[in-house]
């Protein structure tokens, strides 16, 4: 089985499906399933304040493997609010189609979420919290389209990338999806017992369907480190378990339409892929890019235990590094996975940069703002004041040695220069809040 396989965990057997159904399946299919398909009205809720698309012609798909806990999706997970994403993850698709990066963002990622509409037009408060709150915040009301384009302003927020569609998948959709298949094949080294997942495994290979498939992929606490990352690792092998079988075994129609009705149920697109031809269309553009141009890599990130050690539970991306990588992506530039990984394997901790905060802004409190929330990042503030001179510019300034300590500063202040300085304090890098400062990523 290529990499291919793996495109979009929770929603790759159903892509890799409905090329087959494109290659001649069909009216029948067509008239069948195309109502089945749930539409969300995403950009009338996004506002104007998104990041420039900086290469047109290519494509950037949000990827929710949500959470739901309504109906029979309510017992899992007890005491929980309505809506949450389960696996999330971002495709871009290059404008030559020739190549594609898929981007796994752990659902623990410590991030900065926007103000979001919780329905009826009540805002939530711009906060910090694990990155698939924003499902449940925009999905208050139990809107869909609410918890997709609240995802979808953090997301933007948090990369840069110009997100251009959403596409969402439920837990009951993917049961489906597995039955029609009479179950997948799975391997665990060691016996699972995890009250949470509802699942109950031995050791060894052995074939899931129903709920035990369901909690299979959803296991996280009771499998090796507990972690997140452990779990998209779960899922990759699985999902990619999944479409080589359908590929295999749906020749007959009932089959075929079993499969294809779970998963077109469970998909919730933005309105502009919500349909059959749409979604086989891009189907067929991801099944057409060469197996050795297809990257599936995590956003690099390390434990903010590193950061603030009271926090065992989240991770932080790690910067530049994870700057870098999309900021290739909005470029429509390809990714070297080697490259990032071998970039990535010794993370310069948000804790250990010594930051001096200069007020060139002109508007008072706002060397104060800035400070705050950096601290709160876990970056170790040494001081703040105002700057000799009033700055237009927000910069990084950093004397001689500090060269990667302002890097991870500046790669998380959107458009902030940095640059050296022989007589900058010692050990110290300075950051002077300019007239137009916006934040942090």
């Amino acid at each position: 089985m290529t990499r291919r396989g793996r495109i979009a965990l929770w929603v790759c057997g159903a892509l890799a499906v409905l090329a087959l159904v494109s290659a001649g399946a069909g009216a029948w299919v067509y008239q069948g399933l195309d109502g089945n398909i749930n539409s969300a009205d995403v950009d009338d809720k996004l506002g104007g304040d998104r990041p420039v698309n900086l290469s047109p012609g290519s494509k950037n798909i949000l990827v929710v493997g949500s959470d739901s806990r309504d109906g029979k999706n309510a017992k899992y997970g007890k005491g929980l609010v309505t809506m949450q994403s389960d696996t999330l993850m971002v495709l871009h698709l290059s404008a030559d189609r020739q190549w594609a990066t898929v981007v796994s963002l752990p659902r623990d990622s410590w991030v900065s979420l926007p103000a979001c509409d919780r329905g009826g037009g009540v805002p939530s408060t711009p906060s910090h919290s694990k990155i698939n709150a924003a499902f449940a915040i925009g999905g208050t009301s139990g809107d869909v389209s609410g918890a997709a384009a609240c995802t979808t302003k953090t997301v933007e927020q948090s990369t840069g990338l110009r997100i251009d569609h959403f596409m969402s998948v439920d837990f009951q959709g993917f049961k489906g999806m597995v039955n029609a298949l009479d179950g997948i094949e799975v391997c665990p080294e060691t016996a699972i017992r995890d009250e949470k997942a509802h699942l109950d495994m031995e050791a060894g290979c052995q074939t899931v369907k129903d709920e035990k498939a369901l909690g299979y992929v959803r296991t996280r606490y009771s499998v090796g480190d507990g972690s997140d990352l452990g779990r998209i690792g779960r899922q990759q092998e699985f999902m990619k378990a999944l479409a080589a079988k359908a590929q295999q075994k749906l020749t007959n129609p009932a089959a075929l339409y079993d499969f294809l009705d779970s998963a077109t149920k469970s998909l919730t697109t933005d309105e502009k892929l919500a349909g059959i031809k749409p979604l086989t269309a891009l189907a067929n553009e991801i099944k057409s890019i060469p197996s050795d141009r297809l990257t599936f890599l995590t956003v690099p990130n390390y434990g903010r235990e590193a950061d603030v050690p009271s926090d065992k539970a989240n991770v932080v991306w790690q910067y530049p590094q994870a700057a870098d990588l999309f900021a290739s992506l909005a470029k429509d530039q390809e990714v070297d996975k080697e490259k990032v990984a071998a970039d990535s394997k010794n993370p310069v901790y948000a804790t250990t940069v010594r930051v001096q905060v200069l007020n060139g802004s002109g508007v008072p409190g706002q060397v104060a703002k800035a400070a705050e929330t950096l601290r709160a990042a876990g970056y170790t503030i040494t001081g703040t004041g105002n700057a000799p001179d009033s700055a237009e510019k927000t910069t990084v300034i950093h004397p001689e040695g500090l060269e990667k300590q302002a890097g991870v500063l500046a790669s998380r202040l959107p458009g902030v220069a940095m640059k050296p300085d022989m007589d900058a304090t010692a050990g110290t890098v300075t950051l002077i809040v300019g007239a137009d400062f916006t934040g942090m990523r």
